[in-house]
């Protein structure tokens, strides 16, 4: 039996934001951006809700039914995304940090770094972020929500790109067709990302 799939609107942020916080409290990267466990649970909120109103001003929420696993996407356009490091000094990262927690510079550095080994020159989908509930997980939920963009993806001729920040879900990612893109990234005194990108199947 599939998982049915929808698309996310404003009456949905709060959902979203929930379950992205449920899913990434424990994950190595979130760890090392907010690294007291109590402020984390108090601030980590806020930046999933800053990620939640960019896709849903800008990309694409897509949502299980059962409001138990999100995606959230981006189209890159070919030319001047505003990913790519000549871009990297712009106030996008300074503006999330003092929105979200002032005082705490990795805030901004992650947003910094991430932007500076986005893939640049090619349209592609990105996946920003994936969320399963915790208590859903290991059910195919996440693949179902990638598959479903990936189908559309090869039908178009676009490639995907993802940052995965940790080794679970990178396993989950290769088998999904995506390979490391360059090198990985060593987050300073940090967890490892690695760039993943997936070429469209003919």
């Amino acid at each position: 039996m599939g998982v049915a799939i929808r698309t996310a609107g404003e009456g949905d942020r709060e959902l979203v934001i929930g379950l992205l916080d449920a899913a990434f409290q424990d994950d190595p990267v979130s760890g090392w951006v907010f690294p007291g466990e109590e402020h984390r649970r108090t601030t980590h909120p806020r930046l999933m809700a800053a990620f939640t109103d960019i896709v849903l001003a800008d990309g694409r929420i897509d949502l299980t039914v059962d409001g138990t696993a999100c995606a959230l996407w981006l189209s890159i356009p070919a030319q001047d995304h505003g990913l790519d490091p000549e871009h990297a000094d712009d106030e996008g990262p300074a503006r999330l940090r003092a929105e979200i927690d002032p005082d705490n510079e990795r805030v901004e550095q992650i947003a910094r770094l991430t932007a500076a080994i986005h893939p640049s020159g090619r349209a592609h989908e990105y996946l920003w972020m994936i969320a399963v509930a915790p208590g859903h997980q290991g059910q195919g939920l996440g693949a179902a929500l990638i598959t479903s963009v990936l189908d559309r993806c090869d039908q178009d001729g676009l490639p995907a790109y993802l940052e995965a920040s940790n080794a679970r879900s990178r396993q989950l990612y290769e088998r999904l067709g995506f390979e490391l893109k360059g090198r990985p990234l060593d987050l300073p005194d940090g967890p490892r990302m690695w760039p993943m990108w997936r070429e469209p199947r003919g």
